[in-house]
């Protein structure tokens, strides 16, 4: 049967151990930096608790993954495990809803991801804005992230054009380079005195917290926001059919990253409070980490720490770039979106994608706020993850997916944990955040994610009716899997 030799996992080669797989996400902690000053706006110091829990939270997501990745190697990424299970095989009616289901979730998944350019560019700008008067007489921070979007996002379009260099040993020094600066940051302030303890015991929750139905829906909120973050490292997991040793460097690889992940997002976010105090972080919400660098390094050593750390971000823009687009041509070629987005150049570079996914992300800037971007990317991601869950769940039960070959399993019972995180996301967290999006910013981010994501019906429909028009055409080239190649090209950073 098809879906048989869809399983196998011959195509791929295993080779990579566990130290490589958990180097690919090590990226990854980049994406705290728009919400080092956001959490502690609602929750004070306790955003340093909500950043371990949620770490936790991406480990017991994450070995739900790695079983998938290792028993459809073929679909691997969180949108390709739904869009295998969900699909209805031999499918001979009209519209398959099963289709729907998973291409929705790769949709979901791909506006997760992609305003990670709009909300660097802003981040970027942000730093460059406070680090040097000069520019900040001259420029509003939205002149400067908007200059920053044209800037980063037309050189990464002429760099990309000529297509992937893949190389084990880049993707060892762009990891490097994104986490060096992190490290220095959230280790400096510790290690020159520059951390109050006070200011993090003295205000572990606003004075006015209440476990009441307002603060309970805006907890649900704040965990979705920071599990567009601390969860991120699934990327160690998604490559389980590439490990030599599945079923021992997966889950060395989860440990690894989770660890790291674990104590860098803890050291930040308790190096921001402890040197700022809340109020000075809420001050500084935007770019926090700017008076951390110049207590502990002074304002030279701090110019050239926060120059490596905008390096870093034009990287995870431009990973997040490429991934994207890759996405977009995936759901292109297997028929959920247009063909017109799979179009590729000489190169085999996605241009029109590329193409697309940068204007998008200008408009994005137009929002002017990291925070609000995050927020409306934060109810795609979330959705995506409750979906994906609930994929995991039916491979596991259903007759068709029960008895495959899983070389890594994850620990007896994860069926319930799976389930149980899937409903945490899809409905509490994915209400959270709409709830704390109307708090703060009004309707606007939340109106902004479910537009993008209620245009995936439409253009599914279009993409349908165009599979059906041009089916006696040629076969389209085999398809990239989406998930697959931006979490390829995200984690090499």
């Amino acid at each position: 049967m098809s879906e048989n030799r869809l399983d196998e996992g011959d195509d791929l080669k295993r080779s990579i151990n566990w130290k490589q797989g958990a180097a690919i996400a090590l990226g990854v902690p980049m994406l705290i930096l728009p919400s080092l000053g956001y959490l502690p706006m609602y929750v004070s110091a306790a955003a340093i608790l909500i950043w371990g829990i949620s770490v936790l939270q991406g480990f017991l997501q994450n070995a739900a993954y790695a079983e998938m990745a290792t028993t459809f190697p073929k679909a691997s990424g969180l949108p390709g495990f739904a869009q295998h299970v969900f699909r209805t095989e031999n499918y001979k009616g009209k519209y398959d809803k099963g289709k729907l289901i998973g291409g929705f979730t790769a949709w979901s998944y791909w506006f997760g991801w992609n305003p990670i350019l709009a909300i660097f560019a802003i981040t970027a700008g942000g730093y460059l804005h406070g680090l040097f008067p000069a520019l900040g007489d001259t420029f509003t921070e939205y002149q400067l992230a908007l200059i920053s979007g044209l800037v980063i996002f037309g050189g990464l379009f002429i760099v990309n054009w000529f297509g992937l260099k893949d190389g084990a040993l880049l993707g060892y020094i762009l990891a490097a380079i994104s986490l060096i600066p992190l490290v220095i940051l959230a280790v400096a302030p510790f290690a020159t005195g520059h951390v109050d303890l006070a200011n993090i015991t003295g205000n572990w929750w606003p004075t006015d917290w209440a476990w009441d139905m307002h603060h309970i829906l805006m907890l649900f909120g704040i965990f979705a926001i920071a599990q567009w973050s601390a969860c991120a490292w699934e990327t160690a997991a998604i490559y389980g059919p590439e490990y030599k040793n599945p079923s021992k460097d997966v889950p060395k690889a989860l440990l690894a990253c989770g660890i790291i992940c674990l104590v860098l997002y803890v050291l930040l976010q308790a190096a921001v409070i402890g040197v700022l105090g809340v109020e000075g972080v809420q001050e500084q919400s935007v770019s926090p980490l700017i008076p951390v660098a110049q207590a502990a390094f002074g304002q030279a050593g701090s110019i050239i720490t926060i120059i490596m750390l905008i390096a870093a971000m034009v990287l995870i823009i431009q990973t997040a770039y490429l991934g994207s687009s890759r996405a977009m041509h995936s759901m292109a070629v297997e028929g959920n979106i247009p063909r017109v987005f799979g179009r590729t150049n000489r190169h085999g570079t996605p241009f029109v994608a590329l193409l697309v996914i940068g204007a998008f992300n200008l408009v994005l800037i137009s929002m002017g706020n990291a925070a609000a971007i995050l927020a409306a990317s934060a109810i795609g991601y979330t959705c995506a993850n409750g979906i994906s869950l609930f994929a995991y769940v039916k491979a596991k039960k259903h007759p068709a997916f029960a008895n495959l070959e899983r070389p890594f399993n994850a620990p007896k019972g994860w069926t319930n944990v799976s389930m149980i995180f899937g409903l945490f996301n899809v409905p509490l967290c994915l209400i959270g955040v709409v709830y704390l999006n109307s708090l703060e910013i009004g309707w606007t981010s939340t109106w902004v994610g479910f537009l993008v994501l209620a245009l995936y019906l439409p253009i599914w429909l279009y993409s349908q009716h165009e599979s059906r028009r041009t089916k006696p055409e040629a076969a389209a080239p085999p398809a990239v899997h989406a998930a697959d190649e931006r979490e390829k090209v995200l984690d090499l950073t």
